[in-house]
């Protein structure tokens, strides 16, 4: 059986990006970390027409997202389904150079997103320095 040589360098590059993002996560302070119980952190090629229109008005690419809800707008004692934060493998890609420039674009990312996460919205995230 033979292996189409453009399924193999596809997986080996998701492999690469995965543990990259692995790597980024381990890096962050463990009180951000800990911030982070019932939130999937999850690696996508490319954002779905679904995904894009949430993001409606925003002419560029879409590098990360998050979907849940803010920890500043929960009561207590709900169940909640896990909160997700989405990184767009394709985007993050085509907008560094190199290695190191990708894994520093996919913590700000990151980071973003979280931020979302703990109740900022676009402009408080932008003043932390992550837009």
């Amino acid at each position: 059986m033979k292996r189409d040589p453009r399924i193999v360098a596809r997986k080996a590059r998701n492999l690469r990006f995965h543990r990259m993002v692995q790597r980024v996560y381990f890096t962050l302070p463990s009180q951000v970390q800990d911030s982070l119980t019932n939130v999937a952190i999850v690696v996508q090629d490319e954002p779905t027409a679904k995904q894009r229109s949430e993001l409606a008005g925003r002419n560029r690419d879409i590098l990360g997202l998050y979907q849940g809800v803010p920890m500043i707008e929960r009561g207590s004692g709900n169940m909640l389904l896990p909160d997700r934060i989405t990184l767009f493998a394709g985007p993050l890609t085509r907008h560094t150079r190199g290695r190191i420039d990708l894994e520093c674009q996919i913590r700000k990312t990151l980071l973003h997103e979280i931020g979302h996460h703990l109740g900022y919205d676009e402009v408080g995230v932008a003043r932390l320095g992550l837009a």
